[in-house]
């Protein structure tokens, strides 16, 4: 698969200081967190993608594009809702995202068009034709989603899309994402501070610290192989008996304490085929857990692999 986002060496140097340190990474997911902690490079990472910050040295392709050398068919390429708000009070929301569609290259009857079609798409129809300086926060930043989306980009940078929202705002905006993300029609890439965003709507993640890739990591690869992973915990007879008898069946097992087991699950052996296994052996299996290396789990131990090689 070709990468979405192809990360050659790419330094940026901002008032003669490194912020991105030859970074190297193939990203090719269907949606991509960028997490980090504050001063990690996320928010330089995506203004260099986006052309806003040139490279100090090596470079980056979107879609195969290098930003050195297309950057203005990279910037066509690209959808983008930023974290800040930027819109002229007194100017209407259709009025907006049509003035963006039309930056964008549309024609301005199309760009009308399109601009109101994203609008009831991300659920403003009713108030498109309101000041934008009058909408709630969520109304602004569902609005700052249409105009991103408005021209039909082929990748989408979202910069913060949760920030500041309440609960039922979030939850309609992860929801909005989720959508686009599996319409399957373009690529995202999600940067957050909220490990949770990122989980409900990425496939990968690339970690950043101080200026360097702290971890990439497959999301879709570890939910399956957190499905496979179980720990047991058991009563009755000899456990030794029930572990040969799972390792015949094609499992890696491991006896800990108090009749605690682990397991590893080969592809195509059922979780009741252990229940059977375990029974034909006098053992109660007394409790099941899946193994669920979380994101806030992975994103904890790049930091310490990153603090490991300061």
């Amino acid at each position: 698969m070709d990468p979405v986002i192809e990360l050659d060496s790419l330094e940026v140097r901002l008032a003669g200081r490194v912020i991105l340190k030859k970074l190297n990474a193939a990203l090719t997911g269907r949606s991509i967190g960028l997490l980090g902690p504050n001063g990690a490079g996320k928010s330089t990472l995506m203004n260099t993608l986006l052309g806003f910050h040139q490279p100090s040295s090596g470079t980056a392709r979107v879609l195969g594009r290098d930003i050195r050398t297309h950057a203005r068919e990279v910037r066509g390429l690209i959808g983008y809702m930023p974290e800040n708000d930027a819109y002229i009070a007194k100017m209407t929301g259709v009025h907006l995202v049509r003035m963006m569609a039309e930056l964008s290259g549309l024609p301005a009857e199309h760009a009308l068009e399109r601009a109101h079609e994203a609008f009831f798409y991300v659920g403003l129809g009713e108030v498109r034709y309101r000041g934008l300086g009058t909408y709630s926060l969520g109304m602004k930043q569902a609005a700052k989603l249409a105009q991103a989306i408005a021209h039909g980009p082929k990748i989408l940078f979202l910069d913060e899309p949760t920030n500041g929202l309440d609960p039922p705002a979030r939850l309609r905006m992860i929801q909005l994402i989720q959508e686009i993300r599996d319409r399957g029609d373009l690529h995202l890439i999600l940067s957050s501070h909220l490990l949770r965003d990122v989980e409900e709507c990425c496939d990968q993640v690339l970690i950043l610290k101080d200026g360097n890739v702290a971890a990439f990591c497959n999301l879709e690869e570890e939910r399956r192989a957190n499905r496979r992973f179980l720990e047991l915990e058991t009563r009755g007879a000899n456990n030794g008996n029930f572990v040969e008898a799972m390792e015949k069946m094609g499992c890696e097992a491991a006896i800990g304490a108090q009749g605690r087991l682990k397991l590893i699950l080969p592809d195509g052996l059922e979780v009741r085929q252990l229940y059977e296994a375990a029974a034909a052996q006098n053992v109660q299996i007394r409790r099941l857990n899946r193994k669920r290396d979380s994101l806030e789990d992975i994103f904890l131990k790049a930091m310490e692999a990153a603090d490991g090689r300061l």
